[in-house]
């Protein structure tokens, strides 16, 4: 392998969930203290959700290393199983053999076992990895197994650790009770720019770069625009463009290593994967109970020229369809679209839509609006245009293209349009700390503009 061309004493993004790579981003260190409260409390369930690769099982691995020799742990990552077969699971974990035990001989000996580790001053901890998996039944067996306490604290911690549909179970009209148990709920998010490049360092620092810079500074940007900052693609996208270095006897990795590395997956870039998921699970049948998430003024009647799938964590949430006129956003109620979140300003930015193009601007907000990584003032929407908005995604869909009409943005159009005139396709912030001094020219909305 590679390890003698980059000086390296192992490999640094194996997928394994090795705890001694484990970097602590800001998101994963509060993860990691919630599992622990759950030792030190003692009181009900915590959960923690994460999209796939978002590194939950690393993050189980060295929590479960650091646990005091006084707590007993099961943990169960076989999920797809009966409520029975999750008990008898438990009970092998424990040291028993329950395989020929009756429901309620199960239950016994289990009650039994946790009474008398509880008498000798000992702990029991079950983690449950991939709970998404669990069945609805199970998910209320599991509630039941935890009602076993004395009257200060419970004698049964549990941890469930899944991925985001877990919490749609959750908080299922059916499992209300367990719900109301939940103690602390968080949701592991993606990397940042700065903590992916962190990340990477970290790794390679843990394999024996001792300091040096395997990957070319620039080479970052483009890492992130393809995996998003989800560790598990970090992982195999870097691997991948170390391997591509190696072929050509290089000792760094440069963008064109990097670029082969793409090709050679054959990934398109983060956010057209993320919205073509999003797209997929929008147009799948949704419960007749499921409230949107974000607030909205009243559509427009007539057909759409455009629509916005709105998305977070790579799940949609909401959807609105684009009339000729404003669609204002932001995080006030004074908007057509609000979105809450501590990233998003009172007002954003907005959507100017006429017969033949759609126009974001950003309204000086203080986090900014981005479109693949590059932070923009304006931009002429292109049908699949994935707009970053804080943690929210706006995927754009041009209804114009998919009746045969074509998604033309001539900007002679804004001649008939002032509220678009001199506006340019597309204005990008090359420097995202720059202050944004133009006025604007779309009337009283951008001068009344208030930053969180």
């Amino acid at each position: 392998m590679y390890l003698d061309t980059f000086k390296l004493k192992e490999l640094p993004f194996r997928l394994s969930p090795d705890p001694q790579f484990l970097y602590l981003s800001k998101a994963h260190a509060r993860a990691k203290a919630y599992m622990e409260s759950t030792v030190w409390f003692t009181d009900g369930f915590v959960v923690i959700t994460g999209e796939i690769g978002s590194g939950k099982t690393t993050l189980i691995e060295t929590f479960l290393s650091e646990l005091e020799k006084d707590v007993v742990v099961a943990q169960i990552n076989q999920t797809q199983v009966s409520a029975l077969e999750f008990i008898q699971s438990l009970l092998v974990q424990f040291g028993f053999t329950p395989f020929r035990m009756k429901k309620i001989e199960l239950l016994a000996t289990l009650n039994q076992f946790l009474i008398e580790q509880y008498a000798a001053h000992r702990k029991v901890l079950v983690i449950v990895d991939e709970a998404q998996n669990l069945s609805m039944r199970v998910l209320e067996e599991v509630r039941l197994l935890s009602g076993v306490e004395t009257t200060k604290e419970k004698v049964l911690q549990i941890i469930l650790v899944g991925q985001p549909e877990l919490n749609d179970k959750l908080d299922s009209p059916e499992l209300i009770q367990l719900a109301q148990r939940v103690r602390l709920r968080f949701h592991l998010t993606p990397l940042s720019a700065e903590d992916m490049q962190a990340y990477i360092r970290h790794r390679l620092e843990i394999a024996g770069s001792q300091g040096r810079e395997i990957f070319a500074p620039e080479c970052f940007e483009l890492l992130y625009r393809y995996t998003g900052g989800v560790p598990r693609l970090i992982n195999t996208l870097c691997d991948t463009a170390m391997l591509s270095a190696f072929n050509v006897d290089a000792d760094t990795v440069s963008t064109a290593d990097v670029e082969a590395a793409i090709a050679e997956l054959q990934w398109s870039d983060f956010a057209t994967r993320m919205a073509a998921r999003v797209r997929a699970a929008a147009a799948a049948p949704r419960r007749s109970d499921e409230l949107p998430e974000l607030e909205q003024s009243e559509p427009s009647s007539g057909q759409p020229l455009a629509r916005l799938l709105i998305a977070t964590g790579g799940r949609p949430v909401a959807e609105r369809n684009l009339h000729p006129g404003r669609l204002l956003i932001g995080r006030t109620s004074g908007n057509d679209l609000k979105i809450d979140g501590h990233f998003i300003s009172r007002h954003h930015c907005q959507i100017l839509t006429t017969e033949r193009l759609c126009v974001l601007e950003d309204l000086n907000s203080t986090n900014g609006v981005f479109i693949k990584s590059k932070r923009i003032r304006r931009h002429n929407l292109n049908d699949g245009d994935v707009v970053t908005v804080g943690d929210h995604e706006l995927i754009y869909v041009d209804e114009r293209t998919t009746r045969g009409t074509g998604n033309q943005t001539h900007i002679e159009d804004t001649d008939s349009h002032p509220i678009l005139k001199d506006h340019g396709e597309t204005e990008i912030i090359d420097d995202p700390e720059e202050s944004d001094e133009r006025a604007s020219e779309t009337g009283p909305v951008r001068a009344a503009t208030e930053q969180p």
